[in-house]
């Protein structure tokens, strides 16, 4: 139970951020206010380094005076300031943050909430990198490669966006050769924008990769959009992987007023969470949920992603204003650990209410 109720609190934080319309480099939220980035990479660190520092520039794209009247740290490594007299409109003001970089060589990945006066919701800005307690060859901290190019990981998560807006990213990626390294893209999933600067990368050296997606009504929930690296004009296999990049994608509901948000679709489940007890592996089980739509529109679910393999969540028909469905989840237990386990189901809807569903499948494997 206490893990279940760490994962809702955790989502609830997710929904309840300020929505992001990103346009390359400069970010801005619900035409108020613009920050120069969310994201603040520093990249790879020695934790003989010492704290380091960087900034976010705050922009009053408004034409009313706002004001920062809070930022808070995800841990108390990282100390925070900001500016404190009111932003006029087309005024800047600065956000401060020191990660103290003493905690030992691992990789982290910080959260800084900022509250501004004329915003609803609070905007989530991140400090990540990775600390090490020693300087490694570019080979061995960028370990999965196509050649020369190399990357940390192949699987790239890119967050929560909307439909029909833009969501942007960046991360380090290596040459590792001995000469430089002209980098391109090949088999690029529609709606996926990726490049590589510099390029080409010199001999020995980092660079930043860029990608940019762009939601559209194909693709609803965890969405994945692949690009396959080519060095030089050359196409390796990269171990067999492609660089994958998944968003989860929601509806967009930026467009509708009051009352018509009021007359949308509205899900309620009898029980959010399914508990199959204490079972050995192998043994059938199937999550059955009851739920009725209590708004005043059709309810629509776009998908159903489950965060574990076991799972295969089916589909659920469109459901009239207060008509009742049933939503079922196989779960194959053969590919469950041993001891407790908890598999989070995400319904992605027409809900203006209910955007995203979690539902919980919860149990024992002897």
């Amino acid at each position: 139970m206490k893990k279940i109720l760490t994962i809702i609190a955790l989502l609830c934080t997710i929904l309840a951020s300020a929505q992001v319309k990103t346009d390359g480099g400069k970010t801005t939220i619900d035409g108020i206010v613009s920050f120069d980035k969310t994201v603040h990479d520093f990249g790879d660190i020695m934790v003989t380094d010492g704290p380091k520092d960087c900034s976010f520039t705050v922009t009053n794209v408004s034409s009313s005076p706002i004001a920062i009247t809070l930022v808070t740290s995800s841990c108390g490594c990282t100390d925070v300031t900001w500016t404190r007299e009111p932003l006029m409109p087309g005024k800047t003001g600065k956000i401060h943050a020191t990660f103290s970089n003493d905690q030992g060589p691992y990789p982290f990945d910080k959260t800084l909430t900022v509250r501004i006066s004329a915003l609803k919701k609070p905007v989530i800005l991140r400090l990540r990198g990775t600390a090490h307690a020693k300087k490694q060859p570019l080979a061995e901290l960028y370990p999965q490669k196509w050649g020369p190019f190399a990357v940390k990981d192949h699987e790239i998560k890119l967050g929560n966006m909307e439909q029909g807006n833009q969501r942007s990213d960046a991360i380090n990626v290596a040459n590792v050769g001995n000469s430089p390294a002209k980098i391109t893209f090949e088999h690029v999933s529609p709606g996926l924008q990726i490049s590589v600067s510099p390029n080409p990368i010199p001999a020995n050296s980092t660079a930043k990769m860029t990608y940019t997606v762009t939601a559209d009504r194909s693709q609803w929930g965890k969405s994945w959009y692949h690009a396959t690296p080519v060095v030089n004009g050359n196409r390796y296999k990269g171990d067999g992987k492609v660089i994958d990049i998944w968003a989860f994608i929601k509806e967009n509901f930026e467009g509708m007023s009051q009352a018509e948000r009021n007359k949308g679709a509205q899900p309620m489940f009898a029980s959010s969470t399914y508990n199959f007890g204490k079972i050995k592996a192998g043994t059938p089980v199937e999550a059955v949920y009851t739920f009725t739509n209590q708004g005043k529109s059709d309810l629509v679910v776009y998908k159903a992603d489950s965060d574990m393999d076991a799972a295969r969540p089916g589909s659920i028909a469109r459901t009239p204003a207060g008509g009742k469905g049933t939503f079922k989840v196989p779960v194959d237990t053969n590919k469950l650990p041993k001891g407790e386990t908890l598999i989070v189901i995400t319904l992605t809807t027409n809900s203006p209410l209910r955007p995203l569903v979690n539902l919980f499948i919860a149990g024992a494997i002897e």
